[in-house]
């Protein structure tokens, strides 16, 4: 059988993802229910586990296929970036009868029961969260959930930015947080795929995913310019100029910019240097 990426490929010995027969050897396989995620944000966890690691988050809207629940956990796939892991069954509700029709284009934006600034938020939800609305009322957008939101937050599929970079640069001083996917928290791949999603590029969750070909890969460093991604083992960066890249980090515990050559010269021992360069058209 061929060995699978179990982050994106949903198999266990026991059960396995219909779409992986004959790839998987498993005692049952299933198509799973289809969901959306009902919450703001929603860790996704590597195992079952109390103290299992995040792997991943889920974000409101998102779909996801679930293949078990078991003790409150639903083993699920994310639809939207593929990755697998185990969330909370509480945060999962069920599919509504239609389709996205905007997207949360503000870093991060209150839901509401009603169109009233004055009440008690009932949620936040984050960039790139999918929404579908289904009625306006004086600046308001009603959800399909018939949660509220202010609609100025929200940005039609059909719109798309057009600088990852800059889309990037607007999560700054957000706290660094492994496996988070929101302005919260967040880990340095996942700061490149919500920018490209906000610039209406799919792509990879994980840095390794990222570097192995999400773009054109690039000779070398000599040769790259603004807007590259430059990626150490476990590592990825957005390269604002020819002497300054952005990234979520852990040095910093935040997105930061810094001087290239400052954060060669910290991690050159432990990671090693520079090893892919990659350029992402944004098909325009």
């Amino acid at each position: 059988m061929t060995v699978l990426d179990a982050r994106t490929n949903a198999f266990r010995s026991d059960l396995a993802e219909s779409r992986l027969r004959g790839q998987v050897s498993a005692a049952r396989f299933v198509d799973g229910e289809p969901a959306r995620v009902a919450v703001g944000i929603a860790s996704l966890r590597e195992s079952p586990a109390p103290d299992a690691r995040q792997g991943s988050e889920l974000l409101y809207g998102e779909e996801v296929l679930i293949f078990d629940r078991a003790c409150g956990l639903a083993w699920v796939r994310n639809v939207d970036d593929g990755y697998v892991g185990y969330v909370e069954e509480r945060v999962l509700g069920q599919r509504d009868n239609g389709p996205a029709t905007h997207r949360v284009g503000a870093l991060r934006s209150y839901l509401f029961e009603t169109p009233d600034l004055k009440t008690a938020p009932r949620d936040l939800v984050h960039m790139n969260s999918p929404v579908r609305v289904v009625d306006h009322h004086e600046g308001w957008a009603r959800l399909a959930d018939d949660a509220w939101i202010w609609a100025s937050h929200l940005s039609s599929l059909s719109h798309v930015e057009s600088d990852p970079g800059a889309v990037a640069a607007r999560f700054m001083g957000a706290p660094y947080a492994w496996g988070g996917r929101s302005s919260i928290g967040l880990d340095c791949s996942a700061l490149v795929q919500l920018a490209y999603a906000a610039c209406g590029v799919p792509c990879p969750r994980d840095s390794d995913m990222q570097e192995a070909g999400f773009g054109e890969k690039i000779p070398g460093l000599e040769a790259a310019r603004p807007g590259d991604l430059l990626f150490w083992p476990g590592h990825v960066a957005f390269l604002l100029s020819e002497d300054r890249i952005l990234h979520a980090n852990a040095h910093h515990m935040a997105v930061e910019t810094e001087p290239l050559v400052d954060f060669r010269a910290r991690t050159r021992d432990r990671i090693g240097d520079v090893r892919t360069v990659r350029r992402v058209a944004l098909g325009r």
